[in-house]
């Protein structure tokens, strides 16, 4: 709700600050008096275009200040501006701020926290819905009608947003399922033909290194082979150097008995021949390892260069062949399994095709109820509003299958007929000045307990009518000001006696400086301004018990 507003070098008005209360509150004034200035102001703050000609003659800066009661939780403006990580803290309330420079720069700010217009406009927009003789927004903008049938009619459009969320990732599933199979599909012939070779040449983790070292080391015996037959001369036979230290030892350790130190010489020559007998041993083991076999070299490197050569072709290391092979085959697995699979999904999404028109179908026979009932409670407003005449309908049609979505498989419009036998036109495109004014007055009184913005503003809603409608006009504003704060520009009497609060909008001139005020009035203030605008210029004493008789009858 709209508590206070603040302005400062707007037009005609220099400084202005005025307090608003619940219920209808109603703004008179003769003409020229500046109502549309206060107007004007309070649409600069909400974020409309920022005009230049609106700073006062002479300053160099205009400010507007609209403060609102701390919104509630879930309100909408709340989670927007959480969203834009803008917090209000518990009990504060919503500030919103709008300079406007004389050479036509603006700022804007919520809380004193720096925004853009845009943001301003989007959180001005759920604060205060404006109605006026031109305005194309709120009841007027055809893209909110569902939204607001759903509302009035509490057609559960939620169960079909989660059938419709369930839909689409089901249509996903089955889409990627198809292009992989396809894909696959395609290298059908390679990956045949690549695991074939693969099997047949059957590579295996750590092969390219066992296969590398034999080489090396056959290559190391190739070298070796004179060097290692000699060593093996001079250790093997008779006459070789490890029986001749064996013949020694034996020699020795006849006679050892004799001398202290000819047998530490036999336990040396012991430790000889033992060292000796090591020897030959590593050398016959060596030259088993080192052997050289032309045929069994050639053929561990002809494996060796077709293994590298098999991990070059399929752009791998060599040790990832097999793997390799293995990821091969589960491709392979997965193509011939695909078309099962490909059923599989597409039953789900028929399934969950058929769960989403089930639950569009429920929600549009709610809508369609939801609509007549609307309908029976506009045309209910009608008559009263010297809109007798005219019809009112909401249009619910069937989309075209491409373009259903979350909130079903229907578009929402408010439309009406002005006149017997004229057809029935968007709302927007049919009434005119005060008759617009009064249509949605009609469609908001139907919509009254079913929400909307906190705060609403009509301008002129009773231009060009008097007598019992204007009576009907107030009536009307005063019942739907019992669930949302109203505020009225109005030239009616009728209406003005209607508000809960009431403020004069006056131009005074002090030589060459004009200034617009607002006041507000108290009773017998107020019964002073509604004689006027029964009278005229001169107030007559007819004109003050009039006034009096439409405040008492209210």
């Amino acid at each position: 709700m709209l508590t206070n507003l603040s302005i400062r070098n707007v037009v005609l008005i220099e400084a202005l600050d005025l307090e608003f209360g619940p219920g209808l509150g109603v703004l008179t004034g003769e003409t020229g008096a500046g109502k549309s200035i206060l107007l004007d102001s309070l649409g600069l703050a909400l974020g409309q275009r920022a005009d230049s000609g609106l700073v006062r003659q002479g300053e160099a800066q205009a400010s507007v200040t609209a403060t609102f009661a701390e919104p509630r939780a879930d309100h909408p403006a709340r989670v927007a501006l959480t969203g834009n990580e803008i917090d209000l803290e518990p009990g504060e309330p919503l500030i919103i701020r709008r300079t406007l420079k004389a050479d036509g720069g603006s700022r804007a700010f919520i809380n004193d926290q720096p925004c853009s217009a845009a943001l301003l406009r989007e959180i001005g927009g759920m604060l205060v819905e404006i109605h006026g003789q031109h305005d194309d927004r709120g009841l007027l903008n055809p893209r909110g009608h569902r939204a607001l049938l759903d509302i009035f009619g509490r057609c559960d459009s939620a169960a079909v947003g989660v059938a419709h969320t369930a839909w689409r990732a089901a249509e996903a599933a089955l889409a990627q399922a198809r292009a992989e199979v396809e894909g696959a599909a395609r290298d059908r012939d390679y990956l045949d033909h690549a695991v074939a070779e693969l099997a047949a040449f059957a590579p295996e983790p750590g092969e390219e290194a066992t296969l590398a070292g034999e080489r090396a080391d056959m290559q190391k015996g190739a070298r070796l082979t004179e060097d290692l037959s000699a060593l093996s001369d001079l250790f093997d036979g008779s006459e070789g150097g490890l029986a001749r230290l064996r013949q020694a030892g034996r020699r020795l350790d006849r006679i050892a008995a004799e001398h202290p130190l000819l047998a530490e010489a036999l336990a040396a020559l012991d430790r000889a021949v033992i060292e000796a007998s090591e020897a030959e041993e590593k050398l016959a083991a060596a030259g088993e390892a080192l052997s050289f076999d032309p045929a069994r070299l050639d053929a561990i490197e002809t494996r060796l260069f077709d293994l590298r050569a098999l991990a070059r072709k399929h752009q791998v290391q060599p040790d990832d062949l097999a793997a390799l092979m293995q990821e091969m085959r589960g491709k392979l697995e997965r193509i011939d399994a695909g078309e099962e699979g490909l059923a599989a999904l597409e039953n789900d999404l028929a399934a969950k095709a058929a769960a989403y028109r089930t639950a569009a179908a429920a929600l549009t026979e709610q809508r369609k109820a939801a609509a007549a009932r609307l309908d029976a409670a506009v045309a209910g407003e009608l008559a009263p509003l010297k809109l007798d005449a005219a019809r009112f309908r909401t249009y619910v049609e069937a989309l075209d299958e491409t373009a259903w979505g979350p909130h079903g498989a229907d578009r929402v419009e408010f439309e009406i007929s002005t006149n017997p036998g004229a057809p029935f036109a968007p709302l927007v495109k049919i009434a005119s000045g005060g008759e617009l004014s009064r249509f949605i007055l009609a469609l908001k009184v139907a919509l009254a307990e079913e929400g909307g913005a906190d705060t609403m503003i009509f301008d002129e809603i009773d231009r060009g009518v008097g007598g019992a409608v204007a009576s009907a006009i107030g009536e009307r504003l005063a019942r739907l000001a019992r669930h949302t704060q109203l505020l009225v520009v109005t030239h009616s009497p009728q209406v003005a006696a209607r508000g809960a609060g009431h403020m004069l909008i006056a131009k005074s001139s002090e030589g060459t400086v004009t200034r617009t005020g607002v006041h507000a009035l108290d009773e017998g203030a107020r019964r002073e301004e509604i004689a006027r605008m029964l009278s005229g210029a001169e107030i007559t004493a007819e004109a003050r018990a009039q006034a009096g008789r439409l405040l008492e009858g209210v």
